[in-house]
């Protein structure tokens, strides 16, 4: 089997992952996991698929058939499919501004860490105006991992930048 990755976004409309499920299925494909949103009126998707290697090509051609999606395929790393890991979830939520995802990511990136899912959002403060930023990082972590390290670091950018980051392991 080949595991392929799918960048999909376009329109938001009915039917756009019923028609993605088809093809996939059509060619013994297997819909193994995914992540997909309405963004600014535009549906956006991630989704990994596995289907026998020889039905590959004759796939990639019926999914850029689709009409009016953009389509990105990447094959996935074998190596990386399936890998077990240990992960955290960090949760942050403070007063919106300019460069807080860069300041927040980067402490990920010095950290030589990945970050699997990151799910984030601003609002309305109640009652207290402004604007309110509130992000979800899910980041696998190695056994290598100074997890101390990462926990303190992240504990000084919350007080930097006043906003409040929650850390704890997550279960698989």
């Amino acid at each position: 089997m080949t595991t392929l990755v799918l960048t999909v976004i376009g329109g938001d409309r009915s039917g756009i992952v019923s028609s993605l499920a088809d093809v996939v299925a059509r060619h013994d494909g297997n819909w193994d996991r995914s992540q997909i949103a309405e963004l600014a009126g535009a549906f956006a998707g991630i989704i990994i698929v596995s289907v026998p290697a020889d039905r590959t090509a004759a796939l990639r051609a019926d999914l850029e058939a689709l009409p009016d999606l953009t389509l990105a395929i990447h094959e996935a790393d074998a190596a990386a499919v399936d890998e077990p890991t240990d992960h955290l979830s960090v949760e942050l939520l403070g007063n919106d501004r300019p460069g807080l995802v860069k300041e927040l990511t980067a402490v990920f990136a010095a950290h030589g860490l990945s970050i699997e899912q990151f799910e984030s959002g601003s609002f309305d403060a109640p009652m207290a105006g402004g604007r309110l930023f509130e992000a979800l990082l899910v980041v696998p972590i190695g056994p290598d991992a100074d997890l101390d390290a990462l926990r303190a670091d992240l504990e000084r950018l919350a007080l930097e930048l006043m906003v409040d980051i929650a850390v704890r392991a997550q279960d698989d």
